[in-house]
């Protein structure tokens, strides 16, 4: 497992600009862990979980593979899973709601150090979310109508 910590943002130029290079690039490897077998925990998979500053990469296969990208601002949501028998052998599941078009949900099964995991890509989609100025914000309420005019307030 690799465990970085790196300068995050995107670099300005003179002018205070920023350099659309750095929002499109992945970033520096942060962590690096194989999806495992439940039994003893040992890693005898063919998925690998690749997690960049500004990027998630799924590797899976062996004679014929697949890769699979998922932008770190592109992840809504975090959730951490882990059963009696992962407890027992260290293991955990984070699963990342998406808004991705290929898969609204990645699912980084059986791995170590999954809460660790799962709080860096919470605070990594958070910042990626802030650079590219892609903020979500619930307006609940907004448009509410007290009166009952059909008209909002």
């Amino acid at each position: 497992m690799i465990r970085e910590k790196t300068q995050t943002g995107p670099s300005e130029t003179s002018g205070g600009a920023i350099d659309r290079r750095a929002l499109s690039e992945k970033g520096k490897l942060v962590y690096k862990e194989q999806k495992r077998w439940l039994f003893l925990g040992l890693p005898f998979t063919f998925t690998t979980y690749l997690l960049y500053e500004n990027d998630i990469q799924i590797k899976s296969g062996f004679l014929s593979s697949m890769e699979n990208d998922c932008y770190m601002y592109r992840v809504i949501d975090v959730q951490l899973q882990i059963s009696f028998f992962q407890r027992i052998f260290g293991l955990g599941t984070v699963i990342c709601v998406t808004s991705d078009a290929t898969n609204k949900t990645i699912v980084l099964k059986n791995i170590r150090h999954a809460r660790e995991i799962k709080d860096f890509i919470y605070q990594a989609s958070e910042e990626a979310k802030i650079r590219r100025r892609t903020v979500n914000m619930q307006n609940i309420g907004v448009f509410e109508d007290l009166d009952g005019d059909g008209i909002p307030d």
